[in-house]
């Protein structure tokens, strides 16, 4: 597997200087039409209850690619991937609406093509987890189009069409398009009117994007550039229904990927390009910037985890494709999947967690609050109870017989070979990539601070941060391994904490008996250096340790909760924790009212969570509470889709 070890700006530098100087040979334009919240509803992916003429027409022209994934299932940490041609979780970005600093390093895509003489232009959406290095983009607006390049110069050009967006499904009054009655509903979802009409008006928002698909490509025929420029259409990640979006299934994770090369430019498409055609590589959003930068005659910077399918630095396919799932709005989780085209695995770091924690967001869609009552009034049947119900540690579907990804392969001896072959392929991958996510949000925070590096850098620094003695320590605190508890005693003693960490959640996961084995181990963790070993401590000890243990928890947690005082990421993890106590909380409720709701030194796109868990644990909106505004604080614009 290709290495990605830390490169010194210096040198990186000078080589893609060397490489712009040597940019002779004409350079294709390049189009990108991306939609929101759309798996592969399209005609041409087959879907007869789907109506997209104009997509495909492009396809019929372009290749599609059948195994295409975004890498993350909502949007933020997906287009994070896009932005830096890198896996999320070794920048520490990979949490929802986060803003981390990248590496001395790094720079995004649009700059190394402006670097080339490409005009770059983004309508309009950006919504990366990374803090830019600089000037990014030549414009980047609602007015923001190619025909505002220089002379006869080389564009790229993104057009982001929002029709589709999770939040466009539960607009109503809606005129209808396709009929409700016919509107496919997945194995997992229940079979009601209400369900229908989502799914059909998700269909509908489709139809709608393809009419503007076909706008922005007849305004590239109306200026003469159609020979001239290679054109993607992709989706941002799978469909904005529950259970699709946020969840690093396939389908959560499997985009349309169509893509136009114009006769001018056939010797940068691949091998098997062919008008009309399909192609079974595997691609995900990793590979995107890697392959504009060989488009753009350049070979990708070593610090690039994708790998280029176009252009003429096209590198050998991957042979699988990985996707994670990091905090989701206000609610912490830990999943990482991988596909090899035919099956999905998924690893599941907190299986103590239900699949649909309550996210405000999420529970504005119809479809999931009917979901949720159903199955509180004991109305459904497996496997429409899955997603209310704690996890399996592991998760293996096969595709091919299995397309909605319902039935849980994990314990056939039949699959044991793929499973073990798809296990080891997650575990390389994280140590590949030194992912940071074994760390809880905050604590990498506060360790790469220490370290004064960016968390990138400190991941990639071993003796500061032993990756694989901490996935071993996940491992053992999740698979629910029998006769454990012991070497889970001596976590809880272990050096670093990103060992005790795990080591605590390993009792947490485990429940009551192992809870009550580890009291003792547990109450001295309540005093841990780390703030989020104390955290998760409490939380253990609060739901499995009796009343004796919740008297213990109960302080640690309130102390945790203020974002003022402890920080955003820090203020989430304790307010997850004092909400899963319920009713065993209520003593708190006074003191969660009377938080502050925004940690001052976060970024403003994070600041909204805390506000909302408040809500939820109390049961009312908080009352504002003044915080000190910032220049830079992006949170008091005007409100855009989110996710």
């Amino acid at each position: 597997m290709k290495r990605f070890g830390r490169v010194r700006a210096g040198l990186l530098a000078a080589a893609w200087a060397t490489a712009a100087v040597a940019a002779d040979a004409p350079r294709p334009n390049i189009l990108w039409i991306t939609c929101e919240d759309t798996g592969p509803e399209l005609g041409c992916y087959g879907d007869a209850y789907a109506t997209t003429p104009n997509l495909d027409a492009l396809a019929a022209r372009g290749l599609r690619y059948l195994h295409a994934w975004s890498t993350a299932p909502v949007c933020a940490p997906a287009r994070t991937t896009l932005i830096s041609g890198m896996y999320p979780p070794c920048l520490g970005a990979e949490h929802m609406r986060s803003e981390v600093a990248p590496p001395p390093f790094f720079r995004m895509y649009p700059q190394l093509l402006r670097e080339r003489g490409y005009y770059c232009s983004n309508n309009n959406k950006e919504d990366y987890n990374l803090a830019k290095p600089g000037a990014v983009w030549d414009e980047s607006s609602g007015k923001a189009h190619w025909r505002n390049r220089g002379k006869d110069q080389p564009f790229f050009a993104i057009f982001n069409l929002t029709i589709t967006h999770e939040s466009q499904i539960r607009k109503r009054p809606h005129e209808a398009v396709h009929d409700p009655a016919k509107a496919p509903v997945p194995a997992y979802h229940p079979d009601r009117p209400e369900v229908r009409q989502d799914w059909a008006q998700y269909y509908d928002n489709i139809t709608a994007m393809d009419g503007q698909a076909g706008k922005v490509l007849a305004e590239l025929a109306a200026d003469g550039l159609a020979d001239d420029t290679i054109v993607f259409f992709y989706g941002d990640h799978g469909s904005g229904m529950p259970r699709s979006k946020r969840w690093p299934y396939n389908s959560g994770l499997q985009v349309p990927l169509i893509v136009h090369v114009p006769e001018k430019f056939r010797d940068l498409a691949p091998a098997d390009y062919k008008p009309g055609g399909t192609t079974g590589r595997l691609v995900g959003f990793v590979d995107f910037a890697p392959t504009l930068v060989s488009l753009a005659g350049a070979k990708p910077p070593d610090w690039m985890q994708g790998r280029a399918f176009l252009g003429a630095h096209a590198a050998p396919p991957a042979q699988v494709q990985h996707g994670f799932r990091g905090r989701m709005d206000e609610r912490y989780d830990f999943v990482r999947s991988v596909t090899d085209g035919r099956y999905v695995y998924l690893r599941q770091y907190m299986p103590h967690l239900i699949y649909g924690q309550h996210i405000d967001y999420m529970f504005q869609t119809p479809t999931t609050r009917l979901w949720k009552e159903m199955y509180d009034a004991g109305t459904l049947k497996p496997p429409q109870t899955h997603f209310w119900e704690p996890k399996p540690a592991e998760e293996l579907y096969d595709l091919q017989s299995d397309p909605d990804e319902t039935r849980n392969l994990a314990g056939s001896p039949d699959h044991r070979a793929v499973l073990e072959t798809l296990r080891k392929a997650q575990r390389d991958h994280a140590l590949a990539i030194r992912d940071v996510g074994f760390l809880s949000e905050a604590e990498f925070h506060r360790r790469a601070a220490a370290a004064g590096l960016s968390i990138y850098e400190f991941g990639h620094d071993a003796a500061k941060y032993p990756l694989e003695r901490i996935l071993d320590m996940a491992d053992l605190a999740t698979l629910r391994q029998p006769h454990v508890e012991g070497r889970l005693k001596e976590g809880l003693q272990d050096p670093d904490s990103g060992v005790r960490y795990w080591a605590a959640m390993g009792f947490l996961v485990r429940g009551t008996e192992a809870v009550a084995g580890a009291r003792d181990g547990l109450a001295a963790a309540l005093k841990d250096e780390s703030p989020t070993v104390r955290v998760i401590a409490a939380r253990a000890l609060g739901e499995h340790g009796g009343e004796a243990g919740l008297a213990l928890a109960l302080p640690v947690l309130r102390d945790h909760a203020s974002p003022v005082e402890n920080g955003a990421y820090l203020a989430i993890l304790a307010l997850n924790a004092i909400d899963a106590l319920g009713p065993k909380a209520d003593s708190l409720k006074d003191a969660v009212r009377a938080l502050p709701l925004q940690d001052p030194k976060a970024a403003g796109r994070a600041n909204g969570y805390v506000a909302r868990l408040v809500q939820t644990i109390t049961g009312a909106a908080p009352a504002p509470r003044a915080t000190k505004p910032r220049a830079n604080d992006r949170a008091a614009k005007p409100a855009k889709p989110r996710g």
